[in-house]
């Protein structure tokens, strides 16, 4: 029979439990503030009279500039995340010390990628804190706010997501500091990704119609937690002209992995809904296959065209 989403709570909270221990002794110390390169800092202009922001301060390729803005921002909105989950995997147990070691963890990254934004100069730091605000004051809902499994799903890929966006944002800077701190950050990502990608595997045990259902559905809407930043559209089409992260990494490096760990296209267990839910994803999965292509087609003729 279907769990409901109390007994669900109850009975992935050994697995919780369980992956917790096993987080915790492969997560790594780090502190923010090394990765910053804090002696080519310069006071900005504003109440210490320093000098004014300018774009030539800025040593980083355009696009570059633009794909940290967005992991920022997106980072900016932890509290809106944390509220999500909390609400959801409540605060006491196994699944609360997750809730708080998770939200601590993620809390590093925007204070990192902040600070190395600004001592680099690499932002106007105005218009950085106007859009905060404006992202913030959106403020972030869960697409499935009374889902157990779609929850877990949606942040097993996002989590995974992130890590590659980070990786590539870090080699996309040319900057060996800007690539070790984005390494740094991706692999808190990775440690995520396989927490809540255990989980699910669990949930697969458990109910697994309910888990295939909840997979497909988040596949099939799947949209990064940054996707109502303000210009987001034009940002993620040259994040993805230049590679950062586009159809194709989001099909076979973010989706694919995690499908074949769940080895949703070889169980024996699902009937019903579960069956319907699976075909629904292979028709997806070729969708995006078809999708991925056409842009790669697209951005090549874009390249040789610029090349003239």
């Amino acid at each position: 029979m279907p769990l409901d989403q109390t007994a669900l709570l109850i009975e992935l909270e050994p697995v919780v439990a369980t992956n917790l221990d096993r987080h915790l002794s492969l997560a790594k110390e780090w502190f923010p503030h090394e990765y910053v390169p804090w002696s080519e800092g310069r006071t900005f202009d504003g109440l210490l009279g320093g000098e004014a922001y300018s774009p030539d301060d800025s040593k980083l390729p355009d696009v570059a500039r633009t794909a940290l803005i967005v992991n920022l921002l997106t980072e900016d909105n932890l509290p809106s995340y944390h509220h999500e989950i909390a609400t959801l995997f409540g605060r006491d147990g196994a699944w609360g010390t997750w809730v708080h070691r998770w939200t601590a963890e993620e809390g590093r990254h925007g204070i990192a990628l902040r600070d190395y934004l600004t001592v680099t100069r690499a932002v106007d730091p105005v218009e950085l804190e106007r859009a905060r605000m404006t992202h913030m004051e959106a403020g972030y809902s869960n697409d499935h706010p009374d889902e157990i499994l779609h929850s877990i799903a949606y942040v097993a890929f996002q989590e995974l997501a992130t890590r590659i966006s980070h990786r590539n944002t870090g080699k996309a800077t040319g900057d060996p500091i800007a690539e070790q701190l984005l390494a740094r950050v991706a692999a808190d990502e990775n440690l995520h990704m396989v927490f809540y990608r255990n989980l699910l595997a669990a949930a697969f045990d458990l109910d697994p119609n309910a888990s295939m259902r909840a997979v497909t559905d988040v596949v099939a809407g799947f949209q990064m937690p940054g996707a109502n930043i303000e210009g987001f559209g034009r940002k993620a089409l040259s994040i993805a002209l230049a590679g950062i992260y586009d159809l194709r990494q989001h099909r076979d490096e973010v989706l694919q992995p995690v499908l074949r760990q769940w080895n949703v296209f070889s169980r024996t267990d699902l009937s019903g809904d579960g069956e319907a839910a699976r075909d629904s994803l292979a028709s997806h999965m070729d969708s995006l296959e078809v999708q991925a292509a056409r842009f790669e087609e697209k951005r090549e003729a874009r390249r040789v065209r610029l090349a003239r």
